[in-house]
């Protein structure tokens, strides 16, 4: 098969479409014949040489795929051959083929094309890991996410509204932020322009966000405890920011307020498995009835993973960007 290599870390260019050998499925895996790919921004820092795959995961970068089953492993049932299914991964979605723990497959949604499924798995687990299984945001409560047109920031607009929470996001652009306004969020701050703890306290009459799903990390920390509300829960899963800040404990005392800081990739593959049965308990049916959808910018060829990591890394795009496997 080919897949997408990196024989050295560094910018794009070193993002290679190469032959390699074909993945076999081990116990409790399948063999997924992969339709497409998206591009995270794990994906870049991976390429850059700061984020290696965890122990047993493919070489090759790519979290999330979807396809169809070209074969079983042992131990392996309620799937079968042919199956159109989407997957998180812990790396390989950057390939013809991958292979993937059972526990971590998903059926392509009703209505929800198969190479547009691809841009699900990552997202939606993310999100609903971090917002609802961690943060555990309530109806009428208030939702707080940096980076809005991303690919997690138009999920977590869509999950937050389909339970009746209210949604505030920052963006870099007018375009980025009428198009949040077109997915449900209420409240809107160009980060350029505007100070978003200003803009929540003005928004939410000084009381705050319950939730903030923060992508910054460090840059952010500081401000993102004095827009809490009494009682927030702050959850950071990026570091765009940096990864060392200031933690003014008295704030976050005063406020009764708790922080958690998750990544996906490098979780024990139980607590994966776990994350993804939630996901199709909860989110697979919003999918089905169109509440929620994917939201691609663009479908680019797979050997082509270098223009779309330049476009990535540029934030010069809406959602996902997605890889066609040839």
């Amino acid at each position: 098969m080919h897949a997408i290599t990196i024989p050295e870390p560094g910018g794009p260019e070193k993002l290679v479409w190469d032959e390699v050998p074909d993945p076999v499925p081990g116990e409790g895996e399948v063999l997924v014949e992969v339709v497409a790919s998206a591009v995270n921004r794990a994906d870049i820092l991976q390429r850059q040489g700061f984020y290696d795959p965890p122990p047993g995961a493919s070489a090759y970068p790519g979290l999330e795929c979807s396809g169809r089953i070209a074969a079983l492993g042992p131990g392996v049932s309620g799937w079968a051959v042919g199956d159109e299914v989407c997957a998180l991964l812990g790396g390989g979605g950057y390939a013809e083929k991958v292979a993937v723990p059972a526990g971590q497959l998903l059926p392509v949604p009703e209505g929800i094309d198969l190479v547009r499924a691809a841009a699900l798995p990552e997202v939606v687990c993310t999100v609903w890991s971090n917002v609802f299984m961690v943060a555990q945001l309530r109806p009428g409560e208030r939702l707080l996410v940096h980076g809005g047109s991303s690919g997690i920031g138009t999920m977590a607009i869509q999950l937050a509204k389909s339970v009746g929470a209210e949604v505030a996001v920052t963006a870099g652009t007018k375009e980025k932020l009428d198009f949040c306004a077109e997915l449900g969020a209420d409240v809107l701050i160009n980060y350029r322009e505007q100070d978003f703890v200003a803009e929540i306290a003005r928004a939410t009459g000084g009381s705050g966000a319950d939730v903030i799903l923060d992508n910054m990390g460090a840059k952010y920390l500081d401000r993102n405890v004095q827009a809490l509300a009494a009682n927030g829960r702050l959850a950071i899963i990026g570091m765009q920011g940096g990864a060392k800040g200031e933690l003014n404990i008295g704030a976050l005392l005063g406020k009764r307020a708790a922080i958690s800081a998750t990544s996906l990739r490098a979780r024990p593959l139980g607590e994966k498995a776990a994350i993804v049965a939630a996901v199709r308990e909860h989110v697979w049916p919003l999918l089905a009835t169109g509440q929620v959808r994917p939201v691609v910018d663009r479908e680019l060829p797979m050997p082509e993973a270098a223009e779309a990591h330049r476009l990535v890394e540029a934030s010069g795009h809406i959602g996902k960007v997605l890889l066609v496997a040839p």
